[in-house]
């Protein structure tokens, strides 16, 4: 990959990484329950989802699946499913009095498998990123090349950026919020808003093709 592709690359994975989405939203919600600092889980499975995505069209899987209507329509019921789940469980959410803004209480944090895990399925129920994928990929992978090298770069680029993105800027931009969390009414706002916005984003999912 040259380095003008490799730039090209990287300018594409800031856009896509700072276009607001369920991540994002998981990001946040994460910093604001669990603190910035152990939010990072929730990103590191929003990135297996991601390698997964890539794996996925690399195998040309993701073609199928984009061509399949039938396919397409299971997959993005089931993640605007999840994102309700999501949403319902963060407004119903019973609130903790924090002692501490900037640690939550040890009874009341989330284990670093459930953040991966729920962070996992978030990025990997969305049809539509396979989709973009699709499109995405080949602008920046040479038939004439090697694949393996260019599609480790690839990943190792767009990991990077979103990682940096999502904990540099998302979760941190959810910490000024986190005083919130100190009052049973605060961490009620904020997981109703939460709440809110993912069950927004399944409707998105649903009712935009």
């Amino acid at each position: 990959m040259s380095l003008a592709v490799w730039f090209s690359l990287l300018t594409a994975s800031v856009v896509i990484s700072f276009t607001p989405g369920a991540g994002a939203i998981n990001t946040m919600s994460n910093a604001l329950n669990q603190g910035w600092r152990r939010s990072i889980w929730g990103i590191v499975g929003q990135q297996i989802a991601l390698i997964v995505h890539v794996a996925i069209v690399a195998a040309g899987v993701g073609l199928l699946v984009a061509r399949s209507d039938f396919l397409f329509t299971a997959i993005r019921y089931a993640g605007a499913a999840y994102l309700v789940f999501l949403g319902i469980r963060l407004i119903l959410a019973k609130p903790s009095e924090i002692p501490d803004d900037s640690v939550a209480p040890v009874d009341s944090r989330e284990s670093h498998w459930s953040m991966i895990r729920r962070g996992f399925w978030v990025n990997l129920l969305n049809p539509k990123a396979i989709v973009f994928f699709l499109a995405f990929i080949p602008q920046f992978i040479r038939l004439d090349e090697p694949p393996l090298p260019q599609y480790l770069t690839l990943i190792a680029t767009v990991i990077i950026v979103d990682v940096i993105v999502m904990w540099g800027f998302f979760a941190a931009a959810a910490r000024p919020f986190r005083r919130l969390t100190r009052s049973v009414r605060g961490q009620r706002i904020l997981n109703a808003v939460f709440g809110v916005l993912f069950i927004a984003v399944a409707a998105l999912l649903v009712f935009l093709h």
